[in-house]
């Protein structure tokens, strides 16, 4: 079993790395250091290197995003906004894109880490609200395009990666009265490769965040 995980050195992505490698897959943990995903030719040779490293591909994670801060929409310029949308919208699609021929072969699945944020009205992040919205559509179009071969389904993390002084604060927005952790999206992932019999659906990891009635 053998998987590519962009964003995988970050806090959630690392999570998802050591579970999936005690779960017995192989993982190639893609960082920024490994190109630009961006742009269609380096998610081209990401996907190819890591399904010559590995030898093949069944599962590719899209973790990979950028441009989590807080800024009025009112204020956001356009680098504010490309940044957003570059490894989360575009990086995901072009790593999708790419990966689609080594997936087909032997069935894979594809999981995209969305976030709550792509279905709630965040005036403060609104580019980063906006691509986790595009990549949410993502997880439905290439589920629809990629099949019956390939699976393809989400995950919408709530609080799971939160400083420990705003532990407190941020525990009152879920309905369980606490933040989660990385492990939570981790085990998310790992159930999702073995749920044979669910594509074009995100599941929601998030304490019960998306039922509370505050914005960000």
């Amino acid at each position: 079993m053998r998987a590519l995980v962009t964003g995988g050195t970050g806090r959630v992505g690392s999570a998802i790395v050591e579970r999936l490698r005690e779960a017995g897959w192989s993982v190639l943990a893609a960082g920024r250091a490994d190109g630009d995903i961006a742009r269609p030719e380096q998610a081209q040779a990401l996907v190819e290197r890591a399904a010559s490293e590995l030898g093949g591909l069944e599962l590719l994670v899209n973790g990979a995003g950028e441009g989590f801060a807080p800024k009025s929409a009112l204020e956001l310029t356009e680098a504010d906004w490309d940044l957003a949308f570059g490894a989360t919208a575009k990086g995901t699609f072009f790593v999708t894109q790419a990966a689609a021929p080594h997936l087909r072969e032997p069935g894979g699945t594809v999981v995209m880490i969305e976030d709550v944020a792509a279905y709630q009205p965040w005036s403060s992040f609104a580019a980063h609200s906006a691509a986790k919205a595009a990549q949410a559509m993502l997880t439905r179009v290439f589920a629809r395009a990629l099949a019956p071969e390939v699976r393809v389904c989400g995950i919408a993390p709530g609080p799971v990666a939160v400083a420990p002084e705003q532990e407190d604060r941020r525990a009152t927005e879920t309905l369980l009265g606490r933040v989660g952790s990385p492990e939570d999206v981790a085990d998310a992932v790992v159930f999702l490769t073995g749920a044979s019999f669910v594509t074009g659906a995100s599941l929601v990891v998030d304490g019960g965040r998306l039922l509370q009635s505050r914005s960000t």
